[in-house]
């Protein structure tokens, strides 16, 4: 049988779902790091009375995960329009509106799609 070195080719997602997917867990294990630490933030936040609708550790910790990935993509995007100019793709405003009212991985992607269809996740 002949060697066949590792191209790390098996190593990357294929798709974007999986892509994104990886970007997350990346963005929770430093959103985790950030919620261990032992030196406090520069500026405590306001303390906010307890809501008995409000999500759990995990699910926040999930959805700061999601919003620094997407934040991200904002910045990509920006760099982008501000070294080419012109209008914001079609769908690609919308697509953000609906992450920032229910952020997810689905809607994530919905997202890092007008984005991979412009080579800027590549």
């Amino acid at each position: 049988m002949e060697y066949q070195p590792n191209t790390g080719a098996e190593l990357t997602p294929e798709t974007l779902a999986d892509r994104m997917s990886a970007r997350v867990h990346i963005a929770r294990r430093a959103v985790d790091l950030r919620a261990n630490a032992t030196r406090p933030r520069l500026r405590p936040r306001q303390a906010r009375p307890a809501d008995p609708s409000s999500s759990s550790l995990e699910e926040t910790r999930e959805i700061q995960s999601l919003t620094r990935v997407f934040q991200d993509l904002g910045i990509t995007y920006r760099r982008y329009r501000s070294q080419l100019g012109g209008p914001v793709a079609p769908g690609l405003r919308d697509a953000a509106y609906g992450f920032r009212a229910d952020p997810s991985l689905a809607s994530l992607v919905i997202v890092a799609g007008f984005l991979d269809e412009l080579k800027l996740l590549e």
